[in-house]
């Protein structure tokens, strides 16, 4: 039996191995280095392009807002109304919305002008205005059609376009 240790793969041939010089791994360091940053270069463009980096116009004004916000809750809380909003099933898949306003003397609320939003969370293209009636006792009812799922409820009351009362509670519809 006879074997053969010919090398068919061409080695063995007299050739040197390639050596790894000096020039070779810097090659291959720039290389890298400037896919790396070619790289950065590319998600920095679409990261400037694609937000421009303005939450606000003004933030002096939006300051000034924020001053106007804490004072109102201020006054608010001053007040110690006690407004009680409820949201039950209805008929054909909407939902009623009954909402009870009393005073610090617990006399209902009246002259007011109630506004009731359905905010949804993450999309504002699903949030929902409640059109808010009174019988005059402080006593508010209307009726929305809102999906199952997170929404956080906004109750505002107003009287001569002043708001007086603001409320907002998460909550989840089944």
């Amino acid at each position: 039996m006879m074997i053969d240790l010919t090398n068919h793969s061409g080695r063995g041939t007299g050739r040197r191995p390639r050596e790894l010089t000096g020039w070779t791994v810097l090659s291959c360091l720039v290389a890298f280095f400037a896919v790396v940053a070619s790289v950065n270069a590319v998600m920095m463009t679409f990261a400037v392009t694609t937000f421009g980096g303005v939450e606000t116009a003004s933030s002096y004004q939006a300051g000034l807002a924020f001053a106007r916000e804490e004072a109102a809750a201020e006054a608010q809380q001053a007040r110690h109304w006690r407004v009680n909003a409820v949201l039950q099933p209805d008929a054909g898949g909407s939902r009623r919305v009954e909402l009870s306003a009393r005073n610090a003397s617990d006399k209902p609320l009246t002259g007011l002008d109630a506004t009731v939003s359905l905010t949804h969370p993450t999309d504002r293209r699903l949030d929902r205005v409640v059109t808010m009636q009174t019988d005059g006792t402080g006593q508010y009812h209307g009726a929305v059609t809102a999906p199952a799922g997170q929404w956080d409820v906004v109750i505002e009351l107003a009287r001569s376009g002043d708001r007086l009362f603001r409320s907002k509670e998460r909550v989840i519809l089944r």
